[in-house]
């Protein structure tokens, strides 16, 4: 597995283009969020001159700058790294005019016209448009080493990552559809996939359960946890400790990646109240389009998809969402 940010992009990537604050107070549409979602929408309505004020938030650049080389978006013959991306991705929104600032929302209040957006630095913008791209985070243990070595051998997205264990174990943690998912498809690519799971039955449908269980590649450790993941940033993963909770004995596994599988959380916690979401907190689009239940709140990417969670279908969903925002602007008057 190659490591993650090379060269120049080891340090702090996203740091290097920070935008200063917002230069004005209204605005025709904000978009919230900078990872393929956002940054898309903001190049397709800066082309359409909506001038658009894009919010970095608290992740600049959303979950691909923790990922590994992106090699399945279109366009990269070798891959790129997701740091890189991003960062040209910016750089294009900010040559077609969009305004990307370091700021952080605090507070929205879409009852009322124009959307009022409050700021972590004391400052209120409005905005007649408004396009969620806030995207999901993955769920994790909270192992001081799941945030040493993500990017490094942990991981919550097989199929982004799955490639680069070919002919290797790996060791996933989950019970539920997700875990059964990600564990067959890594199945694809690793040698041996340990499926660990806290209990002695699997939360999953029992069609899923029961592939997971007849694949003759998966290895399912019952009642047990992961405890810590051994490696170093430079070597990778080398294993991880696990703990039985019925015994508490603990043993060591040697495998060379971590896989996260307990879920996703798409960052929602600002809209709660005003609009649609499911049980987990992902927004209802008014499919095909991307409008909400707000006339003029549109979400493109992570937040409004619990399916597919990719690089190239968020960033799809933000070349909606930007061309839906353009004709609604439209039919109110706003050019």
């Amino acid at each position: 597995m190659r490591l993650r940010y090379p060269g120049s992009f080891r340090k702090s990537p996203l740091t290097l283009g920070r935008r200063a604050l917002p230069s004005k107070n209204h605005y025709k549409v904000v978009i919230l969020g900078t990872g393929p979602a956002g940054l898309t929408a903001a190049i397709y309505a800066s082309r359409a001159n909506l001038e658009p004020l894009v919010l970095e938030g608290s992740q600049p650049g959303g979950q691909l700058t923790t990922t590994t080389e992106v090699e399945n978006y279109p366009g990269f013959e070798h891959g790129v790294q997701g740091p890189e991306f991003i960062e040209n991705t910016r750089a294009q929104a900010r040559r077609f005019g969009s305004e990307i600032a370091a700021e952080t929302v605090v507070s929205v209040t879409l009852s009322k016209r124009p959307f009022e957006i409050a700021l972590e630095s004391g400052t209120l913008l409005t905005a007649d448009a408004l396009i969620v791209a806030t995207g999901a985070s993955a769920k994790y243990l909270g192992l001081p080493a799941e945030k040493r070595l993500l990017g490094y051998g942990v991981s919550a997205c097989a199929t982004c990552d799955g490639f680069f264990f070919r002919g290797k174990e790996v060791v996933i943690v989950g019970g539920g559809d997700t875990a059964m998912e990600e564990a067959n498809f890594l199945t694809k690519f690793c040698s041996r996939v340990h499926v660990v799971h806290r209990r002695d039955e699997f939360r999953a449908s029992k069609i899923m359960a029961q592939r997971t269980l007849s694949n003759p590649k998966i290895n399912v450790i019952w009642n047990s946890v992961v405890d810590d993941i051994l490696g170093a940033p430079e070597t990778g993963v080398s294993g991880v400790i696990l703990r039985n909770v019925k015994s508490g004995e603990k043993s060591e596994l040697s495998v060379k990646g971590y896989f996260s599988a307990i879920g996703h959380q798409p960052n929602t916690a600002l809209f709660v109240g005003q609009l649609e979401m499911d049980d987990v907190g992902y927004l209802k689009i008014q499919h095909p389009s991307t409008r909400t239940n707000v006339e003029g709140v549109f979400a493109a990417g992570d937040v409004a998809d619990p399916s597919y969670r990719q690089a190239v279908s968020a960033a799809g969903e933000g070349c909606k969402a930007a061309i839906d925002a353009e004709r609604w602007l439209a039919s109110q008057g706003i050019h």
